[in-house]
């Protein structure tokens, strides 16, 4: 586009940040952000989104707290994609700091942010705020639980040996057909501490739904 001199208006470049972050192209990222300046774009926010992402996929969360900070608007996509670059990294602290700071200015969490949150919560080993977000979620907010975030919890609290807290959430994902990522979660956290007879129950379970035979 750029050899053959083609005008690139603001929808252009979102598109090329996201596959730069989706390929952890950084280096092309940033000649990406160069056009983005280049062309007047710097006010722009599906670019600047496609900033932040772009930079916290690739790894470089200095420079997407930059464009971040620098932001003069910010909506759902924009916390959520700064929450997530912290999340890839493992800096869990920063990522419920930033939730606590956007719920704090207005913006309503969706499902996809709680699926950031929660694995956050997951991967950091963060029993108690995991189950206060999850509650959380349903009750204040109102955002209906998928598998992802049953997943998460489900991995959350096996890590961590509640397996009895793991095994009624199970039961209670109601119409939420489980995927062998939520049973390797559940029953991989049974073996893992030795719970043979939840795992026996689980199975029991999945047997009565007909989803193992």
């Amino acid at each position: 586009m750029v050899s053959v001199k083609k005008q690139i208006d603001k929808n252009t470049l979102p598109g090329v940040l996201k596959a730069c972050g989706g390929l952890s192209g950084l280096r092309f990222g940033k000649i990406v952000h160069g056009f983005v300046v280049l062309n007047g774009f710097v006010l722009d926010l599906a670019n600047l989104n496609g900033l932040v992402t772009m930079y916290g996929k690739c790894g470089d969360l200095v420079s997407a707290r930059k464009v971040f900070d620098g932001m003069s608007e910010r909506n759902l996509i924009t916390w959520s994609a700064m929450m997530g670059g912290y999340g890839m990294n493992g800096d869990f602290r920063e990522v419920f700091g930033l939730f606590e700071r956007m719920v704090g200015c207005g913006v309503v969490p969706d499902g996809v942010t709680f699926t950031t949150v929660l694995s956050g919560c997951s991967h950091g080993g963060f029993v108690d705020k995991g189950v206060e977000y999850f509650e959380m979620m349903k009750r204040r907010f109102g955002v209906r639980p998928t598998l992802e975030h049953y997943t998460c919890m489900v991995d959350l609290l096996g890590r961590a040996g509640r397996l009895e807290e793991a095994e009624r959430l199970f039961e209670d994902i109601g119409e939420v057909e489980p995927d062998t990522g939520l049973l390797r979660a559940l029953l991989g956290a049974c073996k893992m501490h030795g719970r043979v007879e939840v795992a026996e129950r689980v199975a029991e379970k999945l047997y009565s739904r007909r989803l193992i035979t």
